[in-house]
């Protein structure tokens, strides 16, 4: 297949296009910058200029491809509104395009705030529904187009997906740990998080665009659920210093933006997903990465 790939040369997306690469299939990437395109060309990806506010490269790579995969999110801390608003309008303007086609449409969700006391579950919807809600609502938007004849995929991802490199969450903890001299968890650090490894990640992508049907929800989980403790725990032991508990009204100062989510369960399974595409994580454990060192270098 000729996929293009949104993102293609963030984290999880130049694991992808790796990925993709490997099995023989063509890639686009969408590219904002000549360090960008670079990076795709130097892998034997072909280069779309552009970015999710650009929505004619959108149309275009959509328009070419056998495949989208839509892993980019402007992820603004800061404005999260616009985040969502360009979300939105990206995943409607690549999924009109499609329309009538079959051609795969893979979109990238998180799984904070899905639901509440236990672990996602494959088999639950998104309460997000609408331009307000989070992330512009677009898995459900996505998916409303079933009906006119795409096949949407929506991949939702572990809150961190690890490994030597990682500038997602855990990274900021590793920087905040740093920062204060102490590796923090929240209150009694029982609340959970579920990790997967990038590579596995990476294979899981490829696996769904070969092989999931219309509507399937796959979790990139390759850990249910680690203790706050532990990953803070495990970040001591890295760095080599102390570890303690951290008040829940003291987080944001503690962690910064990242303790809000730090204080918080997200978890998922994965149980069906790994059925249903015979995916078996194999990489290394976030507890493994982290005390291996894979962020003893980050922020650095």
């Amino acid at each position: 297949m000729k996929v293009f790939v949104t993102g293609a040369t963030g984290w999880i997306g130049s694991a992808a296009v790796d990925e993709l690469l490997r099995a023989g299939h063509k890639v686009v990437g969408l590219a904002r910058s000549d360090a960008s395109a670079a990076s795709l060309e130097a892998k034997g990806a072909m280069v779309l200029r552009g970015d999710l506010d650009n929505l004619d490269s959108l149309r275009r790579g959509a328009t070419e491809a056998d495949a989208v995969v839509h892993l980019a999110n402007k992820h603004d801390w800061a404005n999260p509104a616009e985040s969502d608003r360009a979300e939105r309008a990206a995943v409607e303007t690549l999924a009109e395009v499609l329309v009538g086609t079959d051609r795969p449409f893979m979109v990238a969700n998180g799984m904070s705030g899905l639901v509440q006391g236990r672990s996602v579950l494959e088999t639950d919807s998104s309460p997000a529904v609408g331009p307000d809600s989070a992330r512009g609502g677009a898995e459900n938007l996505a998916l409303d187009y079933i009906g006119r004849g795409v096949r949407t995929i929506i991949i939702r991802f572990a809150p961190t997906v690890h490994g030597t490199g990682d500038w997602g969450f855990v990274n900021f903890l590793v920087n905040a740990a740093r920062k204060q001299g102490v590796s923090g968890y929240i209150g009694d650090g029982s609340n959970a998080w579920s990790a997967v490894h990038r590579s596995d990640a990476a294979k899981l992508i490829r696996l769904g665009l070969e092989k999931a049907p219309a509507g399937s929800r796959l979790h990139a989980v390759g850990e249910e659920a680690i203790t706050t403790r532990t990953i803070a725990e495990a970040i001591g032991h890295s760095l080599g210093i102390p570890v303690k508990s951290i008040a829940p009204e003291d987080a944001q100062s503690h962690f910064g933006f990242v303790g809000s989510f730090f204080k918080l369960s997200m978890t998922g399974s994965s149980e069906w997903t790994g059925e249903l595409l015979a995916w078996t994580p194999a990489g290394p454990t976030l507890v493994d990465d982290i005390t291996a060192g894979a962020y003893k270098e980050s922020g650095q």
